[in-house]
């Protein structure tokens, strides 16, 4: 059984989290953008179909990147030096939102409902929720969006609508998150192409101590938005 988080109460420990489904915490009614940031500073974040409840994770082990570890492979750089693109950050938040809620042939329906466009979009208001922007051709090819807080990001998704137009929004984010002195991304769940940028799972009780220095500490740096790249980005991958 998992606890039924009412209006206002705090999340449960996240060592109170299922083995199977590896990671559920709890669940709820509530999500909102205040609620959203609770969560993710205690390691925990929300992912659930249309009508169902609220649903509250957090996976044992986590799959995480570390800022330094991102590798872009020759054939991302090569894209990335010739191919015609422009690179914009906050300028189009809810439509790469929509974009990550576009269907996909590998999934059934997605978790991103009107609800969560609602709450992310607050947070985006607030400064805290962004979105990198792949544009080609005067539209929007691709891009992802997450969270920042302190010197850590938790990506939540991204989309394509051209070859590669994901990856050169990630390649833009990570070079600017690695100037910025961001130690560590949040991918939540494992796969095989998070892996292939240098992600990997760690024990949630090393998470969590990660993100009690990054984001709880006075060390923690703070990148409020709207967020602008540096110019000079392109650059860099050549």
């Amino acid at each position: 059984m998992i606890a039924w988080l009412n209006e206002g109460e705090p999340f449960p420990d996240v060592g109170a989290a299922l083995d199977e489904p590896n990671g559920l915490l709890c669940a709820g009614l509530e999500l909102t953008g205040e609620r959203v940031l609770q969560a993710y500073a205690r390691g925990i974040f929300p992912w659930y179909g249309e009508g169902q409840p609220v649903l509250w994770w957090s996976p044992d082990p986590r799959m995480v990147l570390p800022v330094e570890a991102v590798r872009l492979h020759r054939s991302l750089k090569k894209t990335l030096r010739h191919a015609s693109y422009e690179v914009r950050v906050d300028q189009n938040f809810e439509g790469v939102m929509r974009g990550c809620a576009d269907p996909r042939p590998e999934q059934d329906g997605t978790w991103i409902t009107n609800a969560v466009v609602s709450a992310y979009s607050a947070l985006h208001r607030a400064g805290f929720a962004h979105s990198v922007e792949c544009w080609m051709d005067g539209e929007l090819a691709g891009g992802l969006y997450g969270i920042a807080l302190g010197r850590v990001f938790f990506g939540e998704s991204m989309f394509m609508r051209r070859t590669d137009a994901s990856k050169i929004a990630f390649a833009h984010l990570t070079t600017q998150l690695a100037r910025w002195r961001f130690e560590l991304i949040d991918c939540q769940q494992e796969t095989p192409h998070l892996a292939s940028f240098g992600a990997r799972p760690i024990p949630r009780s090393a998470f969590i101590d990660a993100l009690n220095r990054l984001i709880h500490s006075d060390a923690k740096i703070a990148r409020a938005g709207p967020w602008s790249f540096d110019d000079d980005l392109r650059e860099s991958f050549a």
